[in-house]
């Protein structure tokens, strides 16, 4: 124990036993000031020892120990010797029952005052250990609302600190080494000298097993759970003043605290191994889809390609002008592929940098249109907006990769003639787009599932072609990298309608 805390102790006894004394001089006087009321009432001597009796049992639950009480008893007897026997106001006593009845009555005194004093460190140590118990309670079910290491650390060293009373120091394991501690409570710079240093160093040495192991200025204890090891806890006390109940209290706190780091370890791995599983499921999907659903452009363009080399001579202008024309388009489809496919890999690990400003919508929309499939003069195509200049605040590229995806889907999956209208309009510091088409709509059980990746229903597309289905899930991607929203609803009578939100933005 340093100088400070000895000099803590020091006062801290003196005021106690000055407390101690004084109540027992008090209730001498009080126990005597009435037992000489009793006296000249004409009560009988019975009446002023029982009086005295119980003073020494208010006395024993006032004071703190039973020396006081035993003080009580023998200057109790002395007062009733002096104060109500014959001769008054003198030690003296000529009746010999007097002796005997001095006896007993002090050893009625002494015997009742160690039973109330027993019986009141009976109901503390009860009270100690209920509150003691409700803290384990209390842990269990504030752990079980822990998210990360972290919300475990703290709750661990608050139950600590009210379990103990005193400064509570954890230092977190990580990969076998320490990480910087965790504190609660008012804690001395002497937990944190070279010397505790070295005892937590100890602990860390001997594993999950060390136990309790005591320093100069606290008790230190690992946080395991069979032979995960998760960190050290430091209670700044002397191990002399951790009962048996209180270190049992404090391993369980301890335990409740390694199950639950146990637990979200767990949780991690699971979750881990289920995004390596859907990463698994795919990249499987991918290749399955890849080998299946290229297949066909690249065939196309292969044998399109070989006509072309051997038999150019013999075509006449029609025929390679389709041939031109079924190679162009396999090749954008291709082309368009790829650029989904790379954007939104960029997108989901997080390596596409957004480069967000001001920008015109109506010009965007414009650049879309502008490279959208070429089936689109088989469509009627409008659009309409309902300001004259409508600013957002995006990235344009990636916005202009939105609108080709969800105008060209609305090309693909309508038949030739449909109308197809672009829509915008600022609600709410938002501005809105909508593609409305007049098609056969979107069944409702598959409005949930056309953004996820690789889903495409059972639908073939106009040209027979199935999609990969990368085109919506990368726009669902992109509008939320903008903080937007996306969704699709009926076209009343039939059809279907494609909202996404972005920010609005102002004219500089």
């Amino acid at each position: 124990m340093n100088r400070k805390n000895k000099m803590y102790h020091f006062l801290n006894t003196k005021k106690n036993v000055l407390y101690n004394l004084s109540m027992t001089l008090l209730m001498l006087l009080v126990v005597s000031g009435i037992g000489s009321l009793f006296y000249r009432m004409g009560l009988d001597d019975a009446t002023i020892i029982l009086l005295y009796l119980l003073g020494v049992m208010i006395l024993a639950i006032l004071t703190s120990h039973r020396l006081y009480c035993v003080i009580f008893s023998i200057v109790s007897v002395l007062s009733f010797n002096y104060l109500f026997t014959y001769p008054q106001f003198t030690f003296q006593a000529y009746n010999k029952n007097h002796i005997a009845t001095f006896l007993i009555f002090f050893a009625a005194s002494f015997l009742a005052g160690a039973l109330a004093i027993q019986l009141k460190n009976h109901a503390r140590m009860y009270s100690q250990d209920a509150y003691s118990a409700q803290v384990l309670f209390n842990t269990s079910q504030q752990l079980s609302k822990a998210k990360d290491a972290s919300q475990v650390f703290s709750c661990t060293a608050v139950q600590l600190h009210k379990l103990m009373n005193t400064g509570i120091i954890i230092y977190p394991i990580q990969d076998g080494n320490l990480q910087p501690s965790i504190t609660y409570g008012t804690i001395s710079q002497d937990m944190l000298y070279k010397n505790e240093k070295n005892v937590v160093d100890k602990v860390l040495k001997k594993g999950a097993y060390a136990g309790l192991i005591a320093s100069e200025h606290g008790v230190y204890a690992p946080i395991h759970m069979d032979d995960s090891y998760f960190g050290i806890a430091g209670i700044e006390t002397l191990k002399e003043q951790i009962d048996s109940f209180e270190e049992n209290i404090l391993l369980s706190i301890l335990g409740e605290s390694a199950m639950a780091l146990k637990n979200l370890k767990i949780l991690k791995e699971k979750e881990e191994a289920a995004i390596l599983a859907e990463n698994e499921r795919l990249r499987s999907n991918l290749l399955r889809m890849i080998s299946h659903d290229l297949r066909t452009p690249l065939t196309s363009i292969y044998g399109n390609a070989s006509n072309l080399l051997n038999h150019e001579a013999l075509l006449d202008d029609s025929v390679r002008h389709n041939i031109y024309t079924d190679i162009y388009d396999d090749s954008k489809w291709l082309i368009d592929l790829v650029e989904n496919l790379l954007a939104i890999t960029r997108l989901e690990e997080g390596g596409l940098d957004l480069h967000i400003s001001d920008d015109v919508i109506e010009d965007v929309i414009d650049e879309a249109l502008n490279r959208i499939d070429r089936h689109e003069k088989e469509h009627s195509i409008e659009f309409l907006t309902k300001d004259a200049i409508t600013v957002a605040k995006m990235d344009s590229r990636l916005i202009v990769q939105v609108l080709v995806n969800l105008i060209n889907n609305a090309i693909k999956y309508t038949p030739p003639g449909s109308s197809i209208q672009i829509e915008t309009c600022t609600n709410d510091k938002q501005v809105e787009v909508r593609i409305k088409d007049d098609g056969p709509g979107i069944p409702d059980e598959k409005k949930e599932k056309i953004f996820e990746m690789f889903y495409t229903g059972a639908d073939k597309i106009a040209d027979s072609r199935r999609s990969l289905g990368l085109g919506l899930a990368l726009c669902q991607n992109v509008i939320q990298a903008h903080h937007g929203t996306i969704k699709v609803e009926d076209n009343v009578p039939h059809g279907a309608i494609f909202t996404f939100t972005l920010p609005a933005g102002g004219i500089q």
